[in-house]
């Protein structure tokens, strides 16, 4: 008693807490940034050595993965007004 049920699916802004700065498509992304969710599920890394921002809705779940030359977001950066526009500017500048 006492938790508040999380609604499902996680639709809104929430907060990146970045565990890896060096990742190139975080360049210039604050931590702490907002950005736009809208999922039923989230992924759990078997590698923890990916994980390049997590994100809590009453747990902590990835919400940047990154090896090598693969990304992987949970949010939507094209809904993510100036942080998402700089992750998006970020990975073209990649390719």
């Amino acid at each position: 008693a006492g938790r508040k049920e999380l609604k499902v699916p996680h639709m809104g802004w929430n907060q990146l807490q970045i565990e890896r700065s060096e990742c190139p498509i975080l360049k210039g992304v604050s931590d702490g940034s907002y950005v736009y969710f809208c999922h039923s599920y989230y992924p759990q890394a078997k590698d923890k050595n990916i994980i390049a921002a997590t994100t809590d809705y009453g747990l902590e779940f990835s919400s940047i993965v990154w090896q090598g030359n693969i990304y992987g977001v949970q949010f939507h950066p094209e809904k993510s007004q100036k942080v998402g526009l700089k992750i998006i500017e970020n990975f073209v500048k990649l390719c």
